[in-house]
């Protein structure tokens, strides 16, 4: 009897102890502890893309005092690898601090982030070489994901935010590879590129080799270009080659325009490597564009 009791009273303990844990867990899911509330970062938004055939998550974070009925407008800083769990938090971030009026080098902006379905497939194009084929073998897509940002993204944003005609693209590694295809190939979609270890590597480098309108004089939108890159070495292509120097080799090429509206920065930063290089360049890039915009 004394057995039986006493397994009668640890099951109802247990009981009582599952039920706490899971009153506890229900509180802190849905948010009913009147000690705590959200901390809120931005807002989510799904955009269904009639060109990717899927839908695209993106995170925006609005600057403070952001009032939709407001006159006042923004310039937008468009982030590839924009995931939660990617570049997005920590760039909201050095866009609010660099925004804060004490320090003043960023003016008040809106930041979206991309969030990725196929990181390989949006951020490469074709590639001749089997071995990028067989690397990544959904690779190819960019132009359509170029086209979602010009013919749907930017019109979205556009059309629902506050946003003005100023517009920047943020992109490392296969970002920074599509940020360059952009900047060669459509130069007019953003006004700022800020690239980061682009892996001109795919292809061979084949990008590097890309005429382009905006190394002509005829060229006429003011537009500043970044190019951060850290103590990489070698690529991880069938050809290996050195990303610094690929770096080095676009700065060269952009610098070589006839265009009277272009300004490029090539930023090496031997303390940092591939997996480091992002937020500091970023932090940089910041730095040294805007205070173009300043002196002009």
């Amino acid at each position: 009897m004394f057995a039986s009791g006493n397994h009668k009273q640890m099951k109802k303990l247990t009981c009582i102890f599952l039920l706490s844990c899971f009153i506890t867990v229900s509180f802190a899911q849905t948010g009913k502890d009147p000690a705590t509330k959200p901390f809120v970062l931005g807002v989510i938004e799904e955009l269904p893309s009639t060109i990717l055939a899927e839908k695209r998550i993106l995170n925006i974070y609005l600057p403070e005092g952001y009032h939709k009925n407001d006159s006042s407008k923004y310039p937008v800083i468009y982030l590839l690898d924009g995931s939660a769990d990617e570049d997005f938090i920590h760039v909201a971030g050095l866009v609010q601090f660099n925004n804060f009026s004490w320090i003043n080098r960023v003016p008040k902006s809106i930041v979206v982030g991309i969030a990725n379905t196929d990181r390989r497939r949006d951020l490469t194009f074709p590639s001749s070489l089997a071995e990028d084929k067989k690397m990544s073998p959904t690779s190819g897509g960019s132009a359509a994901f170029i086209n979602f940002i010009e013919k749907e993204l930017q019109p979205f944003i556009e059309k629902k935010y506050k946003a003005n005609r100023t517009r920047t693209i943020i992109g490392q590694s296969l970002g920074g590879l599509l940020a360059t295809e952009i900047l060669l190939k459509k130069p007019m979609l953003f006004n700022k590129y800020i690239i980061i270890s682009p892996s001109l590597w795919w292809d061979n480098g084949s990008l590097l080799q890309l005429s382009s309108t905006l190394l002509l004089e005829s060229f006429n939108q003011v537009t500043g270009i970044y190019i951060g890159v850290g103590k990489e070495g070698l690529t991880p292509s069938p050809n290996p080659r050195v990303m610094e120097v690929d770096a080095n080799v676009l700065a060269e090429k952009i610098s070589s325009t006839k265009s009277k509206t272009v300004q490029v920065h090539f930023d090496y930063l031997p303390q940092e490597d591939h997996a480091t290089i992002g937020h500091q360049a970023i932090f940089n890039a910041f730095r040294l564009l805007y205070s173009d915009e300043k002196n002009n």
